[in-house]
């Protein structure tokens, strides 16, 4: 079991991860909305309770299939450095193509947690999303609704995260098998 705990910001480019790393760790990381702005992961130190957390904010992504310098750095960091927990950020505003990333993080059993964001832009659209149902519609993985932007939802995704990460640190009852 990993001692240190570290967090990884994953999505599609453009969706706010940048901005979230810079809630959740109060760096001051330049946020920018153009493709290939974060071409390298940053790390950030973010406190919850008594925990220090490393955050790291990977590039943007469409998917694990590395077509691009940035989809293959955040590829080789899910996939090789295999962190406590991915927060996938997905842009409230496109969900079809944000969760095809998601279904692959699902797939290779990533622990996970959503952070919906850009509600606000969801909303400008008439766009409804129901953040429980989501959930329940990927078997319990939890949903933070969020306007990073404006910096709600950050006091509910911190809870969102400690809650995660206890349930990922409990051990898990050992299965006995009789032959």
């Amino acid at each position: 079991m990993k001692t240190e705990l570290t967090i990884a910001l994953a999505g599609n480019p453009n969706v706010g991860k940048s901005t979230i790393f810079n809630a959740l760790t109060g760096s001051r990381q330049h946020v920018g909305n153009w493709p290939g702005k974060t071409v390298e992961q940053k790390a950030g130190t973010l406190k919850l309770g008594t925990q220090q957390i490393t955050v790291i904010d990977l590039p943007g992504t469409y998917s694990l299939s590395a077509y691009s310098l940035e989809e293959q750095i955040a590829r080789d960091f899910i996939v090789m450095s295999r962190p406590t927990l991915v927060v996938n950020v997905v842009d409230a505003t496109n969900l079809e193509r944000n969760l095809y990333l998601t279904a692959q993080l699902l797939d290779i059993g990533t622990p996970l947690l959503i952070a919906l964001n850009m509600l606000d832009i969801a909303r400008e659209r008439s766009l409804t999303i129901d953040a429980a149902q989501l959930a329940r519609a990927l078997n319990g993985v939890p949903v933070v609704p969020m306007v990073a932007s404006q910096e709600q939802g950050v006091d509910s995704l911190k809870q969102a995260l400690s809650a995660t990460l206890k349930q990922i640190a409990e051990p898990h009852p050992a299965i006995e098998l009789s032959a």
